[in-house]
């Protein structure tokens, strides 16, 4: 299959144990590839880049640009992630887009009647969260993405119409669900996907919005579970 990829976006998505990598314009996905290897995103990124790529007959120098999911997210998927989307943008010279992981759930669910809140498991008893307007099918961030314990996160919404999605929202499903006025997405929706991160990035990439390649960091939340040994 051959694409011309003079509009094409690569995306790639580490945010989760379930990766994925993307190449996308703004007619559509023209080729997406999923991979589950746990954290471990560097024993497959560059292989599945090279895959989505190959089945396209292009190379990077092809598409116009680089697109990432920036955090919430692993700590370490994220670095990788976006040490990958730095390196292909170098060494092709294209530009970089990011992408919040939050944003992409919501971007999943267009078109919702109720107020969309992805939720991301981040351990240690605590999601990331943030709440999206998606009725007119693009995400409207009405409450930005933060750390915050489950049950607070269900405090602040019970009784409020909501949609749940991601993967803190089915481990804390119960506890949500305490919210009669509570829905959840199907499940095949509630993971982050390069395919949605492209398509958000090219909308961001029209408006000029491309992130600096030197200060581009992951956008964690909250401080990371390691931290470097400090020099003797």
């Amino acid at each position: 299959m051959s694409v011309h990829g003079c509009d094409m976006i690569l995306a790639l998505d580490t945010a989760t144990p379930v990766g994925s990598v993307a190449l996308c314009t703004a007619a559509g996905t023209v080729v997406s590839r999923y991979f589950d290897v746990g954290l471990q995103h560097s024993q497959r990124l560059f292989s599945e880049v090279e895959a989505a790529l190959g089945v396209a007959d292009m190379d990077v120098e092809g598409v116009r640009a680089v697109a990432v999911a920036i955090g919430p997210g692993s700590f370490t998927g994220l670095r990788i992630g976006l040490s990958a989307a730095k390196g292909l943008c170098l060494a092709a010279g294209k530009d970089l887009v990011t992408v919040s992981t939050l944003e992409a759930l919501a971007a999943r669910l267009p078109f919702a009647r109720l107020p969309v809140c992805p939720v991301l498991d981040a351990r240690k008893r605590e999601v990331y969260a943030a709440l999206y307007d998606t009725a007119t099918g693009v995400p409207l961030e009405l409450a930005p993405p933060r750390a915050i314990a489950p049950a607070q996160l269900a405090q602040e919404r019970a009784e409020v119409p909501t949609i749940f999605t991601g993967d803190g929202a089915t481990a804390y499903r119960e506890l949500l669900a305490d919210n009669p006025a509570a829905q959840f997405a199907p499940l095949h929706c509630a993971r982050p996907d390069a395919g949605t991160i492209g398509w958000l990035a090219l909308s961001k990439l029209e408006k000029g919005q491309t992130a600096d390649l030197a200060s581009a960091e992951p956008d964690y939340l909250r401080s990371p579970d390691a931290r470097p040994l400090a020099r003797a």
